[in-house]
């Protein structure tokens, strides 16, 4: 095996053992990136010479003893919405293509700090305004999308140029792309990661997280990035904690909620196979399954779209008034329209939304963990605009990817995608686990108790 072919956990063992040094897993990543990013487009900008000097200077401190645990001397990949300090923040468009960071966001901060070494930025759809990504190809099948907003994250990965990557999640956009090339990725508890540096797309739905090749390696990023920072509004006080999942796959006593309804609705057949395989194995491991009814899903879609579309066209109000042009055509259509959108709705959104975390709440005490569909279908191809399910009902691919992830925004309580198996096409599954505010903890237990005794057949890797 390869360098970049390791896990984050077991890169930094063989670093933390000296059986591995920076400057060799980088030069193997590096080389990943000149092979494969011709094909995939994962990388807005790859910064090779700063990320050598990085992987040198770890390289030095962890010789002299001075290591600073599982992220020192790790390759990363991070999404272009995501200040770092003289590195451009395009948000993949032309309307910041003159950005220049001056300062680093919180999270590139933290990874810096635990001795985390810059690759470079990862496309993003425009201002993550979107769900595939359409400069990048999924690492499985190039004529196919990668998902989105967070799509050159998960092809990195995915594709062995970044040991892990930051993405950002405002409907889905990291469990999304994460399910769609075969990876992990965790949306936290909103507040739980501070995003000040960070690009907004809706203040009220925005959430960091990693995307990883396992879930030890999720659990390991997230200790780095959670802690409060006052400098977010949202940012929660609570401290950050060792997230690790203990080595055992016992899962006795846990109440996991299969939904009887919205997450298995107008799913492909492989898809929910895969899952519902996956949640037999749970219960294998000795959870036990119980029926959940998901409250208020005829408003799930309206409350999603109704806090999202106005809050990014605030946003976004200069620049759209200003050099409209500079916009792709898909984007500021979407600004447009929440120009258009009463305040009234936005208000009922509002309160749809603590309605529906209200109800959440009562549902997760009767389980400690819902485990449902991920997306519900595989990467379409490239400029495919609609799915056409069994039943005839025609549905935007846009739409039909955030249908499943966007509950978990809107209530702010953390997901974790997990790869479960490949359809006959041989495109990934994803199953998200869903659970209590501030319990990624159990999250990360199940979804590497999972992982641990996984069938071999699901365990395919992207070429």
């Amino acid at each position: 095996m390869q360098p970049h072919e390791l896990s984050l956990t077991a890169a930094a063992d063989a670093i933390r053992a000296r059986r591995l040094s920076p400057v060799e897993l980088v030069d193997s990543v590096l080389e990943r990136i000149a092979q494969a990013e011709p094909r995939l487009r994962a990388y807005v900008t790859v910064t090779a010479e700063r990320t050598r000097t990085a992987a040198r200077a770890a390289a030095h401190d962890i010789a002299a003893g001075r290591y600073r645990g599982p992220l020192h001397g790790i390759p990363m990949g991070v999404k272009d919405l995501i200040d770092v300090a003289g590195v451009a923040t395009t948000a993949g468009s032309r309307v910041r293509g003159d950005h220049s960071a001056q300062t680093d966001s919180t999270v590139a901060a933290r990874l810096a700090e635990a001795g985390a070494v810059l690759l470079g930025k990862t496309h993003t759809h425009e201002f993550a305004y979107g769900l595939t990504t359409p400069q990048t190809h999924n690492a499985w099948d190039t004529g196919r999308v990668a998902g989105g907003s967070s799509g050159g994250s998960a092809v990195a990965v995915a594709a062995g140029m970044a040991t892990f990557a930051l993405g950002t999640d405002t409907g889905g956009s990291i469990r999304v792309p994460a399910a769609l090339n075969g990876v992990v990725g965790l949306k936290p508890t909103y507040g739980l990661v501070p995003r000040h540096g960070v690009t907004s797309l809706s203040w009220s739905l925005d959430h960091v997280g990693p995307i990883a090749r396992t879930v030890e390696d999720a659990a390991l990023v997230l200790a780095a990035l959670a802690g409060h920072d006052p400098r977010d509004p949202a940012s929660l006080t609570t401290p950050a904690t060792d997230y690790r999942p203990d080595a055992g796959t016992d899962l006795t006593g846990l109440r996991v909620g299969v939904p009887r309804t919205y997450y298995f609705d107008q799913v492909a057949p492989e898809v929910e196979a895969a899952v519902r395989r996956a949640i037999d194995r749970l219960q294998a491991l000795g959870a036990r399954l119980v029926e959940v009814e998901i409250p208020m899903t005829r408003y799930i879609q309206a409350t999603q779209w109704g806090l999202m579309v106005p809050e990014a066209t605030a946003y976004h109000e200069a620049t759209l008034r200003t050099v409209p042009e500079l916009y792709q055509d898909d984007v500021r259509v979407l600004l447009e329209a929440g120009e258009l959108m009463p305040a009234g709705d936005y208000l009922r959104a509002q309160r749809s939304r603590t309605l529906m975390r209200q109800a959440w709440a009562r549902m997760l005490t009767e389980v400690d963990v819902i485990a449902a569909p991920t997306v519900p279908a595989t990467a379409v191809r490239a400029g495919q605009e609609t799915i056409t399910w069994a039943d005839g009902t025609v549905e935007g691919v846009s739409d039909a990817y955030v249908r499943l992830s966007s509950p978990a925004n809107i209530t702010g309580v953390p997901s974790l995608s997990v790869p479960v198996g490949h359809d006959t096409a041989g495109l990934p599954i994803g199953m998200q686990l869903l659970g209590r505010p501030l319990q990624e903890s159990v999250l990360l237990r199940v979804g590497h108790a999972y992982e641990q005794t996984q069938p071999a057949h699901e365990l395919a890797h992207a070429a």
